[in-house]
């Protein structure tokens, strides 16, 4: 929590979803972040270059700590294991559960940022895939495995904002386990007999 409240970023983060929530995400202005920050302007437009920009920091650190995670997964392990056991690593640079949780809120209630959420994900997935093919997986199959983790990534992601008590980890095992079993589901049965032949009988 020490880490929380004397970093200047997340001191700025922090007042800026306290005013959004507070009085409304158009009517907060830069100055009055700062303010709320005991920083100045100056130091506001030192990590971010708007006010939206304010609720999606992190974003930077959570890609590089995926990437590292997919990294360290030994070889020859499938593109959508790679994905899973990296996202079950990366829990330690979350923002804390209350706050992710008003961010949610505050998001929900505001098209534009909903539209600049969108373009973050949009991001981490590209990142993912490229991290993906680099590790010498087909580009198509790195995309599909990204498409698939991302579902489990945002589930898990939710579940565990809702409980406090809850692991990430299992939570993104948890989904995993559903997605297989949604897939599983979907996946077609093998082809059965051919249908009989008529046979046109001359006369």
């Amino acid at each position: 929590m020490a880490r929380w409240e004397g970093n200047t970023r997340l001191r700025l983060e922090q007042a800026a979803l306290e005013l959004f929530t507070e009085q409304g995400y158009d009517r907060t202005t830069v100055a009055q972040i700062a303010k709320r920050a005991n920083l100045t302007e100056r130091s506001f437009y030192r990590w971010f270059t708007d006010k939206r920009e304010a609720l999606f920091g992190g974003g930077e650190e959570l890609e590089e700590r995926l990437v590292a995670a997919i990294g360290d997964v030994p070889e020859g392990t499938g593109p959508l294991a790679t994905l899973l056991t990296a996202f079950a690593a990366a829990s330690d640079v979350f923002r804390p559960r209350a706050f992710l949780r008003e961010r949610a809120a505050v998001i929900a209630a505001n098209p534009p940022l909903q539209e600049r959420e969108l373009i973050k994900l949009t991001s981490l997935s590209r990142v993912l895939t490229e991290a993906l093919v680099e590790r010498g997986h087909d580009p198509a199959t790195a995309r599909t495995a990204t498409d698939a983790g991302m579902a489990v990534f945002r589930l898990a992601g939710e579940r565990w904002m809702a409980d406090e008590q809850a692991d990430y980890a299992e939570l993104v095992t948890a989904g995993a386990a559903d997605l297989l079993a949604i897939l599983a589901e979907a996946a077609p049965g093998p082809p059965g007999p051919p249908p009989p032949t008529r046979t046109r009988v001359l006369r």
